[in-house]
């Protein structure tokens, strides 16, 4: 029987050839997935162990089971503890680094920039950075500059900068300031310190003084890495006793290897497995619909080979054998048609990690999962697909070898599906129902709990999954009726559709099936797309009113060349340039303290002219301060007793406050000027200047025009991105800020996810034009007869195009519909609490799915129709009484 079964699967290659296509697309998805979580991974490994340098072991706390007073005990840890020297001095120990860093900023004349200064080492390659010209410090006040640093402020190796502490103050209570001479320049390729844009190394005196203290011994440190040579494939246990008889207490050595892998395994909760897991929906989708493309496939052909069936009953044949036959054509065509995939999946992965498409220095690193898991999935999911035909196939007796071959599939769907679909529907429109009460009662959201949130939100998507399994499950009662309502439309433009139309409506049940394939696909981007459009006008309306200021920028070293670029700016109509201080504001909304931002202004009018709020009849005065009515961060009203507003204005070492200031609290109602503060107050400038307030950083508030003619708010953005490039540590908030953020934010989801489920639709595509294929070469008798009685091949082409079309664009619209309907469930659902709800139709995207489901069914008919029109009329006539 086996050798019957492969030349079977010869005979009718072609047939196979669009369902194996489906399999290879949905295995290579699924292995690239495998590859692409290896590739995150390794990634991850180096950033993770990029601290370690050439170290492969360090010193680090070992935190289990340590009550809270051991935790602190353990991070107040100093580097003389660790006795390096000591520890330096064991055979094996071929390298040490303690690990200390801090804020700090370097100088040059007028151009300051903020970094990270981390610790030196004795040797280079302990450093967690590379040193790329000149050596790393040794002596005192040295340091090694990252090149980017370097390049901004102008400066090489032998110049002197100026290092200032950003937390350690001197005797004169100003932050710690030190000349140092620069001995070296730094790369950083594995991203340890990407988020600084690379360290600053410094000798062991400077990061004293950074930290505020007189010897680098008293620094604090909860990591030494250490260089400990191998004996063999492992570290001698001699070497390891002899460095953990010096740690202190708390503290355990681990390998690299050891660090890593518990670090993953913390994470993988959060990100990696997540991201993983996330991709793998979507091969397993891909892997659905294909399995759609399938069954279709061996229906046709076990319905094709039913003569052949038949005969082989009649010379002996059992009904097993039948089954075996059927199933292990299908495993053969999974495993070959997988093995294709896993090919092409690693071939993808291999060259985007070679391009840098994906992150940059991602790695291709092959697994055996990546191979054996696509492909065991591939054959189970080929093999489960054919099933039904495999029955079909046990059903033929031998008495049909004498009946006329009748192809078309005239079962009736049975009543059980009808009422689990229904049923299935009327549940998720209950769910549904059920969650939009739900977020009414709870006064849109906000006054839900987490717990009860994500209930809500479960409930909701629970539903929207019911309704969408339930039309899919009945798509064989609606589409076929949908379409044959759209084709009673499309045959009165001619023959073609008319053909077309009686062609559709002889197997309904292939044409639900191939219909719910790129229904699934359709639905699932138009949700997505819906979704996101609401999401982003949700939020941008909801961000338009809870800011008074357009824009703001923050930061201790904009200067006022930025702030003139920023003034420029086509569509910044007013800007507003002032010192601030970060303060305490006491008591103000009940019992604790809040964060507060003072801002010293000339007078209000500066106030008024950058503010979307109407400040009324307030002033600024020497005595008075500007307050908003509300908490920004809490919503609570700011209460002040007497009037009087009471703020601590700084800290000394011991967290004692050492200054304050009460002024007169005069409050409107304009609305969040920065995310960061619970308030932010407007004083007289005088302030600044008289010592009553000590001006730590600058704001720039900026008022928008993006109703001008040219303007457009990403490029407001990105032009005052532009003018502050040179600042250091400036940060720009405010709704055209986060609208910005949010919106691509969503929009790199959006694509990603659109992307992914794209393959979900190409592989329904493919089913397609498998359907028109088959139906072709079902109806080589039907279309041989209708060329013989006048029908050009014009024609005929024609009528398989508007097949192709009629099921594309009827299952295109139908998921278009539910699509929408299901994003604008969750973005009620999610959104509700952040503002009113905005309900846009995502007429862009669906226009584009529909059009490109036109084009490719148009395409899916072209080797259909070639097949149908090759054969002339005699030729075909005789071939179909011939099988």
């Amino acid at each position: 029987m086996w050798s019957i079964t492969l030349k079977l699967m010869r005979k009718t290659k072609r047939m196979l050839i669009p369902a194996g296509i489906a399999i290879m697309i949905g295995t290579a998805f699924i292995a690239s997935t495998f590859l692409f979580g290896n590739a995150m991974n390794d990634s991850l490994t180096r950033r993770l162990t990029a601290m370690f340098g050439n170290a492969n072991y360090a010193v680090t706390v070992n935190s289990s089971d340590l009550s809270d007073e051991e935790l602190d005990e353990a991070y107040s840890s100093t580097v003389g503890d660790f006795h390096l020297d000591q520890i330096a001095g064991i055979e094996g120990v071929d390298g040490i680094r303690a690990s200390v860093e801090t804020g700090a900023s370097v100088s040059k004349g007028d151009s300051t920039i903020s970094g990270e200064i981390i610790s030196t080492a004795a040797q280079k390659n302990m450093l967690p950075v590379n040193i790329t010209e000149g050596d790393q410090p040794k002596d005192s006040n040295e340091v090694a500059l990252p090149e980017d640093m370097a390049k901004q402020l102008n400066v090489g190796v032998g110049d002197t900068v100026s290092l200032t502490s950003r937390y350690a103050v001197g005797d004169d209570g100003k932050a710690k300031a030190d000349n140092v001479r620069v001995v070296g320049l730094t790369s950083d390729p594995n991203g340890a310190y990407s988020y600084y844009g690379g360290a600053i190394v410094g000798s062991n005196n400077l990061l004293a003084a950074m930290q505020g203290v007189d010897d680098f011994n008293a620094t604090g440190t909860t990591m030494v890495y250490l260089d400990l040579a191998l004996d063999g494939n492992s570290v001698s246990a001699k070497t390891i006793n002899g460095v953990k008889a010096l740690l202190p207490k708390h503290f355990d050595l681990m390998s690299r290897q050891q660090i890593s892998d518990e670090s993953i395994k913390s994470l993988s909760g959060n990100q990696t497995n997540i991201a993983t897991t996330f991709l793998m929906c979507f091969g397993v989708l891909a892997m659905f619909v294909a399995a759609l493309v399938i069954a279709n496939t061996f229906q046709v052909l076990v319905a094709q080979r039913r003569r052949t069936l038949a005969l082989l009953r009649t010379i002996g044949a059992k009904k097993g054998q039948l089954y075996g036959s059927v199933l292990s054509e299908a495993a053969v065509l999974g495993f070959v048609a997988s093995v294709l995939g896993v090919v092409l999946g690693s071939l993808l992965m291999w060259g985007m990690c070679v391009s840098d498409i994906m992150q940059e220095g991602m790695r291709f690193n092959f697994s055996w999962q990546a191979a054996v898991v696509p492909i065991l999935f591939g054959i189970v999911v080929t093999v489960l697909a054919s099933l039904g035909s495999a029955r079909s196939a046990t059903a033929v007796t031998p008495l049909e070898a004498l009946r006329p071959i009748e192809l078309t599939d005239n079962r009736r769907s049975s009543l059980t599906r009808a009422i689990i679909g229904i049923l299935m529907v009327v549940v998720g429109i209950a769910m549904a129902v059920f969650s939009i009460w739900q977020v009414q009662a709870t006064n849109g959201g906000e006054e839900a709990n987490s717990d009860q949130f994500t209930m809500i939100l479960l409930i909701a998507i629970a539903g929207a999954a019911l309704v969408f399994l339930g039309m899919v499950v009945t798509a064989v009662f609606w589409m076929p009726a949908l379409m044959k309502g759209v084709g009673a439309l499309a045959s009165l433009t001619g023959p073609s559709a008319t053909v077309a139309h009686a062609n559709i409506q002889k197997n309904p049940r292939r044409i639900a099936a191939t219909g719910a394939a790129l229904l699934i696909g359709v639905t699932l981007v138009s949700t997505i797309a819906t979704g996101a459009a609401s999401a982003k006008e949700t939020m941008n309306g909801a961000l338009a009113t809870r800011y008074s200021v357009d824009i703001v920028a923050m930061g201790d070293d904009i200067s006022q060349q930025m702030v003139k670029d920023v003034a420029d700016i086509n569509g910044v109509s007013d800007t507003l340039y002032a010192p601030a201080v970060s303060v305490t504001l006491e008591k103000a909304d009940g019992t604790q303290p809040t964060s507060a931002l003072l801002v010293g202004v000339k007078n209000i009018d500066q106030v008024k002219q950058v503010m979307r709020a109407n400040l009324g009849n307030a002033s600024i005065d020497s005595d008075s301060v500007l307050m908003p009515t509300y908490n920004a961060q809490t919503g609570k009203e700011l209460q002040f007793a007497n009037g009087t507003a009471d703020f601590s204005t700084e800290w000394n070492q011991d967290g004692v406050t050492t200054r304050s200031l009460t002024l007169q609290a005069n409050q409107a109602d304009y609305r969040r000027v920065s995310a960061q503060y619970g308030a932010v107050g407007f004083v007289d400038e005088s302030h600044f200047t008289n010592g009553d307030l000590d001006a730590a950083t600058h704001v720039l508030l900026v008022k928008a025009d993006t109703d001008k003619s040219g303007v457009s708010v990403d490029g407001i953005y990105n032009d005052m991105q532009a003018a502050l490039e040179k600042s250091a540590d400036a940060t720009v908030t405010g709704p055209i800020a986060e609208r910005i953020v949010w919106a691509k934010m969503i929009d790199s989801m959006m694509m990603l996810l659109v992307g992914l489920i794209a393959v979900a639709v190409l592989i329904a595509l493919v089913g397609v034009a498998n359907t028109l294929s088959l139906s072709v070469i079902e109806r080589t008798r039907e279309s041989a007869t209708l060329r013989a009685i006048g029908m050009t091949r014009g024609q005929l082409r024609r009528s398989l195009a508007v097949e192709a079309l009629l099921i594309s664009l009827v299952s295109g619209i139908a998921g278009v519909l539910l699509g929408t309907l299901f994003g604008w469930l969750g973005a009620y659902v999610v959104f509700s609490m952040y503002g009113k709800v905005v309900f846009p139709f995502e007429w862009g995207i669906n226009g584009i799915v529909l059009a490109v489901a036109a084009v490719a069914a148009l395409l899916a008919s072209v080797f259909p129709a070639r097949r149908a029109v090759s054969t002339p009329p005699v030729e075909a006539l005789a071939e179909a009484q011939a099988s």
